[in-house]
């Protein structure tokens, strides 16, 4: 009886240990937590300074279905300026947040049965975002030693003729992969020669630092087959403003806008007069914190390699590190318990972004520099 008005989609399924910090947190007092892609910075002032205004001014009503045109028109530049990729205003969407920028996505396009082929390990909720659409997640799993980066001649082993989609994410969360030009290219012939849909999750594209971030829509025939999933949230730090883009062909904005009219309408208008001002004063208020992101990442890499029996890649992207945990013997989960329980500091198990993420942890440097020393140094002293 305590189940009758629960859907069957509900059932059976424990919630990913992502959903489990709050328990964790309170376990200990002085825990630092490094668990969670919320960074400690608070928006720049400037944005906050702007949206205050704007709202005063007025823009605290629904916006026009597709967003604000001020935020299309600059996210249309953005794009220009940045990748010199022309996009035309019927193209993109304003969503609120990422996440829910993905769920309309595979919800506007999925039907019963389809099946998307996903990086293992990645962001656990695509996987319960498929599902929920009545499709069929496929993880393809990426390895240490190719850099996790996203295979396709690995995933052409798992293309049916169910296959619809493509989601790839780069700059990765959680491995911190990011996929040149070169890999964008064989993606692109793939998701072309098996005609699939691709889904880019780019909220990290600010953040890729051993070369330049290459968006899929910037080669050759993916413009017309991709849908470009961005936000706020990480590049400007605006996590809680909840503020996303999609940008796709004409035919599927106009799809998922009236998937989205179903669920929460337009997006907040304070958050998009912020995106507005981020994104057009972009060069001078985030370099410094994109710095500051990469030497917490660099510094943190470097204590955890000095740590016996542990190590992590050279930081490609993303403010994360994917810790390779398998000479302690413990399993990711193992280890994730012994590090709180020993040393107050709550990591993320490699398990909770999928099976091939076993045997490895991850770390969200979203803390200070002091801070992640701290950590880095207690993780040392638990002798695991």
């Amino acid at each position: 009886m305590t189940d009758k008005f629960i859907a069957d989609l509900h059932k059976g399924h424990e919630l990913n240990m992502l959903a489990k910090t709050e328990e964790m947190l309170a376990a200990y007092d002085d825990v630092i937590d490094l668990s969670v892609g919320d960074p400690d910075m608070t928006t720049p002032a400037p944005i906050i300074e702007a949206a205050y205004r704007d709202s005063l001014a007025g823009h605290t009503h629904y916006t026009a279905f597709r967003g604000d045109p001020a935020l299309r028109a600059q996210i249309v530049a953005y794009y220009k300026e940045e990748y010199d990729v022309d996009i035309a205003d019927e193209e993109v969407f304003v969503v609120t947040s990422a996440n829910m920028g993905m769920f309309v996505a595979l919800f506007t396009c999925l039907n019963p049965g389809d099946e998307v082929l996903i990086p293992d390990p990645c962001f656990p909720v695509y996987m319960d975002q498929i599902r929920f659409c009545r499709a069929r997640a496929v993880p393809v799993p990426t390895y240490e030693e190719e850099r996790f980066r996203f295979n396709p001649a690995r995933a052409r082993e798992f293309v049916t003729e169910k296959t619809k989609a493509l989601i790839i994410n780069t700059p990765c969360n959680p491995t911190g992969a990011c996929m040149n030009l070169s890999d964008m290219r064989e993606i692109a012939d793939f998701a072309r020669e098996f005609d699939l849909l691709v889904i880019a999750d780019d909220i990290y594209t600010s953040m890729s630092y051993q070369e330049p971030f290459v968006p899929i829509i910037s080669l050759p025939g993916m413009k017309e087959r991709t849908i470009t999933i961005n936000s706020t949230s990480k590049n400007f730090v605006m996590t809680g403003y909840r503020l996303g883009w999609n940008i796709a062909p004409a035919y599927l904005a106009d799809a998922m806008r009236k998937t989205n009219d179903l669920m929460v309408f337009t997006a907040p208008a304070p958050s998009q007069r912020a995106a507005l001002y981020a994104l057009a004063h972009r060069h001078e208020l985030m370099p410094a914190v994109m710095d500051e992101f990469r030497e917490r990442v660099c510094k943190t890499a470097e204590r955890i390699n000095a740590i016996p029996r542990l190590s992590v890649l050279p930081p490609m992207g993303t403010f994360y590190l994917f810790v390779n945990i398998k000479e302690t013997g413990l399993s990711s989960e193992e280890f994730v318990y012994q590090v709180l329980e020993k040393a107050h500091v709550l990591l993320m198990p490699g398990t909770a972004f999928g099976a091939a993420g076993e045997g490895y942890v991850r770390i969200a440097c979203t803390r200070s520099v002091e801070e992640l020393t701290k950590a880095t140094e207690r993780i040392q002293s638990a002798g695991l």
